[in-house]
């Protein structure tokens, strides 16, 4: 064989070679992705309340928001946690869309066209969201203010494909959390959630509120999340996140996470595909028992 078929012959093996670890490679990691989303577990019920505008460090360990720290006492507390960008608006919609779907500001009304969200993704799977604001005057209300109650804290009330069955009040939280929905979203108002309001407000607002299903969800295969929209405005944005419930592993957790993989980590407990910027984050998976 001549020294040029056998360099072509050469060639074409290392090519061969290159297809099959490629292949391998990629196989790999969609495995590893799948394996990720598994490890989350499939909760009988979420509920994330979001509060507003405050840095982490306002937060963690101030006798203010003693709530905050002894429910992160008993749960997931995470050191690391951002907010995607400023100011309060784009936030609601990326956590619930995975895009801020190019809202940089917070004027109201924001309305979107078939776009993809948490509350679509259910539904179409045979889940259930709702989503539940206070001081809004009526369920389905599509208006941008009334009394404490703000439409841009309201992410899912902006996308058509969301029906406004699910968009209810907070009087609509129900006490028997067994009627709640797979997936819950609650919005306090101006005032609960710290934005006009100091943070003893929210703090002995989430006490009274959501500590009967923190403790609830512990036993009942379900979750809490508490979060921050964004922090008072910094280029760090650092905020303070919490996970309580059943299945989580108390402690202290560094993994730098955004409301991106926070949005991840709710698709993969129901085997949703991430969407937007969601798809390339992975799922939360070290906090679980």
């Amino acid at each position: 064989m001549s020294i040029r078929r056998l360099a072509t012959a050469a060639a074409a093996l290392v090519a061969v070679a290159a297809t099959v670890v490629l292949t391998q490679h990629q196989s790999t990691q969609s495995g590893q992705v799948a394996l990720a989303a598994s490890a989350v577990p499939q909760f009988d019920h979420i509920v994330l309340v979001m509060f507003e505008n405050k840095k982490y460090s306002e937060i963690n360990g101030s006798s203010n928001a003693a709530y905050f720290n002894s429910l992160a006492s008993q749960g997931a507390k995470f050191t690391q946690s951002f907010g995607v960008t400023h100011p309060s608006q784009p936030n609601y919609i990326a956590l619930f869309s995975g895009s801020t779907q190019g809202v940089t500001n917070d004027d109201c009304p924001k309305n979107f066209t078939g776009k993809a969200n948490l509350g679509r993704q259910l539904i179409d799977a045979g889940r259930s969201f709702k989503g539940y604001s206070e001081s809004m005057p009526s369920n389905g209300y599509t208006g941008c203010s009334s009394g404490e109650y703000r439409r841009k804290h309201n992410g899912w009330v902006n996308f058509d494909n969301v029906p406004a069955a699910s968009n209810l009040t907070f009087a609509s939280f129900p006490t028997d959390y067994t009627k709640l929905p797979t997936v819950a979203f609650v919005s306090p108002n101006m005032c609960n959630d710290m934005h006009d309001c100091s943070i003893s407000t929210g703090n002995s607002w989430l006490k009274s509120k959501l500590d009967g299903y923190a403790q609830w969800a512990k036993t009942h295969n379900s979750l809490l999340v508490v979060t921050f929209d964004e922090d008072s405005g910094s280029s760090v944005n650092q905020i303070f996140t919490t996970f309580v419930g059943q299945h989580v592993a108390v402690g202290t957790y560094s993994n730098q996470i955004n409301h991106y993989t926070v949005l991840r980590t709710i698709e993969a407990a129901y085997g949703l595909p991430g969407i937007g910027s969601a798809a390339n984050t992975s799922p939360i998976t070290n906090v679980w028992q």
